[in-house]
């Protein structure tokens, strides 16, 4: 398989480590939230480009980290009247319960922050000692100008970045450019760390060039994550661990924004669909297929047009198969090298569907195998629902209505629980087969 490298531009092998193993680190959500679906894209596609892999026979790690350690957390925490730790625990499980629902399964590791914490002083450590990085009234900044390979990744070099860059109060930079790999403990903080330059908490991009190396070692494959992270967060784990020696990642693949109302998708802008809220309305297949239907690094408009033509997709593929009986996938072989061959080409998806859409009839079983590879087996599921899980259903479409969402979602935990999936639809609900 090759992948576009945003630091190169140009299309690169994917190529084992030394020990076979293709590692991939995937930046996650900074847990101050409800996820939303943006923040569901770099969940799925790398994801599945992990699943496609191991489905090629290849050995393949996926860490994913979870940033629980964060300013961000501190505000609607202390709004709720409770630690920030309590909000990010909390957080964290929403978010785990609300990727687990699209059925791809979950990175292999998911590391936090808060418990990579002596990792994180020792790289910064190396970093002090090395010259790239000094400690001022218990902060401890890089030095930007000391890393001359600074900006290669983002095209951002540091007299570019000094145009907009500024010190903020309680700041003690040497230079505006430069950035905190650990801040001192401020009076109003409920969470800090002790380290050698005083207690305080890690900054945003050591976090994940100590996870990276903790769990992949000082070189790895592929480094994933969403565009917008490219500059600062990707440049600076560039620039941190490079600095000290380690290789790093292979390959940068970036996955594209979704925009909602020509806007991207953010919480910071308040023009955001829960995760949660779309699988309800959407349901998983529909929500996969939409995410699919555009390659993984191009933008992507949310909307209700676009939705609607995914689910009209996974119906027109569910009845397909429904007509047709279940053939071997070794008979479909042309199918299944054709969705290959697209997967290979920098893991692209809309052709890969187009395979399938245009597959004969007699290929049903290689295209059932290949939507299994995608996430979407589901579609090639069909099989009703026993009348308890209706019964439930019913309760939960009551409680929904009542406005009771706490019992609506317990309820759709329990059909969840049972191997189904509830969805709501036009006139009430939908259930489907979970795999």
């Amino acid at each position: 398989m090759r992948l576009r490298d945003s630091l190169s531009g140009e299309l690169r092998e994917v190529v084992p480590g030394l020990d076979g193993v293709i590692g991939m680190y995937v930046c996650g959500p900074t847990v101050y939230g409800r996820v939303h679906v943006g923040n569901a894209r770099p969940f799925v596609v790398f994801g599945l480009m992990r699943n496609y892999l191991r489905w090629r026979g290849q050995p393949v790690r996926l860490v994913e980290n979870i940033t629980d350690v964060n300013d961000r957390i501190d505000v609607p925490a202390a709004e709720r009247g409770i630690s920030s730790a309590e909000l990010a625990r909390e957080m964290t499980e929403h978010y785990i319960a609300d990727t687990q629902r699209l059925g791809i399964g979950r990175p292999d590791e998911e590391p936090l922050a808060s418990q990579t914490i002596p990792e994180i002083v020792a790289l910064i450590g190396e970093l002090v000692d090395a010259g790239f990085a000094y400690e001022a009234l218990g902060d401890v900044y890089f030095s930007v100008r000391a890393y001359d390979r600074y900006g290669a990744l983002s095209g951002q070099r540091p007299d570019d970045v000094e145009a907009g860059a500024r010190v903020e109060p309680g700041e003690h930079k040497r230079d505006p450019i430069d950035f905190a790999l650990w801040k001192a403990r401020k009076p109003d903080q409920d969470s800090w760390w002790d380290s050698p330059w005083g207690p305080g908490r890690p900054g945003w991009h050591i976090e994940c060039s100590a996870m990276a190396e903790k769990y992949l070692g000082r070189s790895f494959a592929i480094h994933g994550g969403g565009r917008d992270l490219i500059f600062p967060h990707h440049e600076n784990e560039v620039a941190q661990s490079c600095a000290v020696g380690r290789p790093f990642a292979a390959i940068w693949a970036h996955n594209g924004m979704l925009r909602l109302s020509g806007e991207k998708m953010s919480k910071s802008l308040g023009n955001i669909d829960r995760l949660s809220d779309a699988l309800d309305r959407w349901g998983a297949e529909t929500i996969l297929t939409f995410l699919l239907r555009a390659h993984y690094a191009s933008p992507v408009d949310y909307n209700d047009e676009v939705l609607e033509q995914a689910r009209a997709a996974c119906e027109t593929l569910r009845n397909r198969l429904r007509s047709h009986p279940v053939s071997d996938p070794a008979d479909g072989s042309a199918t299944i090298e054709a969705v290959q061959a697209a997967l290979d080409d920098d893991f692209n998806t809309p052709q890969a569907l187009a395979a399938l859409f245009d597959a004969p009839p007699e290929h049903t079983g290689a295209v059932r195998e290949m939507l299994g590879v995608l996430g979407l087996e589901r579609l090639g599921v069909d099989r009703p629902a026993p009348p308890e899980l209706l019964a439930l259903a019913e309760l939960r479409a009551a409680a929904r209505r009542a406005g009771d969402f706490a019992e609506s979602d317990r309820l759709r935990d329990q059909i969840a629980a049972a191997g189904w999936e509830v969805r709501d639809a036009a006139g009430g609900f939908e259930l489907f087969p979970r795999g």
